[in-house]
């Protein structure tokens, strides 16, 4: 009768524990977010300063997000239109890649001078955060001349300055309409 009886108790207490370490690893993995980035449209239009623009814009982001680890960057090649954006393609694009949320970024470069390819190195960087449904959920900008008053340095440089600046605003704006303890998406 004991060793029923012992038999009976060790075997509940293997179920319960291997029952209570999937239901914890299941929750782990629910939390990792993929967030899709498109690549930045540029203003002005000119194919010189787009490669060097999504390079730059792309590494801030990575720089950026390597310090959430519930974040999963992933990336498509396609820019989309940040005035007039399509939500059924964006819908497409998170079911194709499997991403929570989708965004859409804009780099504007401030036209200095007379002539036609003089450019400053400032930027503003807008953003448009969209869930996986198409819905617009938040949009930020950061300028850096107004934000830092950024007269020296690099276009670069300026680009992942306002990269960090977006996405910054978009977390704190993300934390005012959800309050969480968890940072990220």
């Amino acid at each position: 009768m004991r060793k029923i009886l012992l038999f009976t108790t060790v075997s509940t207490l293997l179920l319960i524990g291997i029952t209570s370490v999937k239901a914890q690893k299941g929750a782990s993995e629910d939390k990792i977010k993929k967030v899709l980035y498109f690549n930045p449209e540029v203003e002005p239009d000119i194919e010189e300063i787009k490669e060097p623009t999504n390079h730059a814009f792309f590494s801030a982001v990575s720089d950026n997000l390597s310090g959430y680890k519930k974040n999963k960057m992933l990336r498509t090649e396609i820019q989309i239109p940040f005035d007039s954006v399509d939500t059924q393609t964006i819908v497409d694009y998170c079911i194709n890649n499997d991403a929570d949320f989708a965004i859409v970024p804009k780099v504007k470069y401030f036209k200095v001078g007379i002539g036609k390819y003089v450019f400053s190195n400032q930027v503003i960087v807008s953003m448009k955060l969209f869930d996986a449904s198409g819905n617009l959920i938040t949009e930020s900008d950061y300028d850096t001349y107004r934000k830092n008053m950024r007269l020296l340095g690099s276009a670069e440089n300026s680009i992942k300055i306002g990269t960090n600046g977006a996405i910054k605003a978009i977390l704190k704006k993300l934390r005012k309409i959800k309050p969480s303890s968890e940072a990220g998406f």
